[in-house]
């Protein structure tokens, strides 16, 4: 493996409360020193001077949709893509076609991505056979088999039972669950329940439908104490029923949101423009605002891209069948930087914990998320004040289905390095 020195650059490390203008060295595919490294002979060196230096991003929800949907993503692409934003570390989601809810399908993933060789990619199982809902899948085995986690995302588990058979069996494996909330009998809308869908005469998903699962689930845990992890929360009540948990020594309880519920509404679908079709759909300006209330008070623990990639075709459809989701994940950091930094909501040093060193925490990969001396050698170089405009038609993604192409932004990875070596660099 080669050495890589890093120099000039401003670290910035949460995980050590570190903000400091200094070096990194890495080799063989480790932190070997930070700060002031002096001579050394390296195979690379790479002046870093304007720059941050970061634990590599890490995105703990994406969809790659491998097996079953390779046209829309592959593990190798999804990979690309994440790289490509900056990202060293993400975990895929399980409802592809199959599900990844046995140990087979696990270990494929981890061969796809051995076989990429660009992103860490860790599968997560479901929770459920088939994400049906009414078995549990295999979450022993799955586990021994290294599933980082275990949901059902695309829906949530509905039936109270399996959930609390869910929570107590991960629970023996001290296993973390990540639940997609949404009570399915208050769902099959298109968009937020309110005003607008009434206006704009499509069907409705109402905040309730996410806050009721999540009071549910919260209840039921409050006895078993397995870490439970939030997906993609959207709502003001939702917000308000984590900050309850925390307040009630829930501490097991963590929380994501994604960019699109920080800087888009329900009004963004009066275009009927279905690449702001999601799900959860986006909310009201309120709602909004509590998410990023949530995200100032530590609420919301970390901030997540939900990237779902679909073919053009499929969305082109009508607003009511064309499917949810957006990609994201490789615009994700300057969508957080206009979003939270720029309105001065909150400091680099949290954002970089809130998107790399917290999601390492949730998931428990110990080397991963740090800069600490002895930790896997996974670095993103952040240029803070780059301007560009996100084009998703250079996306590396295979799917396009993105909201923000035009925006202009500002901040940009310009280099990503996994395991002491440049899988990605900004061509300038």
């Amino acid at each position: 493996m080669p050495t890589l020195l890093i120099q000039n650059g401003t670290i910035l490390d949460p995980s050590q409360n570190l903000e400091r203008k200094g070096d990194l060295l890495l080799r063989d595919g480790k932190v070997e020193a930070v700060g002031d490294v002096g001579a050394v002979n390296a195979d690379r060196v790479i002046d870093a001077t304007g720059l941050y230096v970061t634990p590599g991003l890490i995105d703990i929800h994406v969809h790659f949709r491998e097996p079953g949907d390779e046209e829309e993503e592959t593990i190798a692409s999804g990979s690309a893509a994440s790289v490509a934003g900056g990202f060293t570390t993400v975990c895929c989601m399980p409802n592809t076609k199959p599900a990844l809810d046995n140990e087979a399908q696990i270990e494929f993933v981890f061969r796809e991505s051995k076989k990429a060789n660009l992103a860490n990619v860790y599968p997560i199982g479901a929770i459920t056979k088939g994400r049906e809902g009414k078995e549990l899948a295999e979450i022993g085995t799955m586990h021994e088999r290294g599933a980082i986690a275990f949901s059902d995302d695309g829906v949530g588990v509905a039936d109270a039972s399996v959930m609390r058979k869910a929570l107590q069996y991960c629970k023996m494996f001290d296993a973390l669950i990540m639940q997609h909330c949404e009570e399915p009998s208050l769902s099959g809308g298109a968009m937020h329940a309110g005003l607008v869908s009434m206006t704009l005469g499509l069907p409705g998903i109402p905040a309730e439908a996410e806050q009721l699962m999540i009071g549910r689930d919260l209840l039921l845990d409050r006895t078993i104490g397995c870490r439970y992890h939030v997906q993609h929360i959207s709502t003001a009540g939702s917000v308000e029923l984590i900050r309850r948990a925390k307040r009630d020594k829930q501490h097991y309880v963590t929380a994501e949101v994604a960019p699109h519920h920080l800087l888009l509404t329900d009004e963004d679908c009066r275009t009927y423009d279905t690449n702001y079709k999601m799900n959860p759909p986006l909310r009201t300006a309120e709602d909004v605002a509590a998410c990023i209330r949530g995200v100032v008070d530590g609420t919301i623990n970390i901030l997540a891209t939900d990237h779902a990639p679909h073919l053009a075709e499929e969305k082109e459809l009508e607003f009511t069948r064309a499917p949810f989701g957006i990609i994201g994940i490789e615009c994700a950091l300057p969508l957080y930087i206009k979003a939270l930094i720029e309105p001065g909501h909150i400091g680099w040093l949290k954002m970089v914990d809130m998107m790399s060193t917290g999601h390492a925490r949730i998931v428990r990969l110990p080397n991963k998320g740090t800069l600490k001396v002895g930790a896997d050698a996974d670095v993103t170089l952040i240029d803070p004040n780059l301007k560009w405009k996100i084009d998703a038609e250079q996306f590396v993604s295979k799917s396009r289905n993105c909201p923000f192409h035009g925006w202009d932004v500002t901040g940009r990875a310009v280099a990503t390095i996994v395991a002491g070596d440049v899988k990605w660099e900004l061509k300038r």
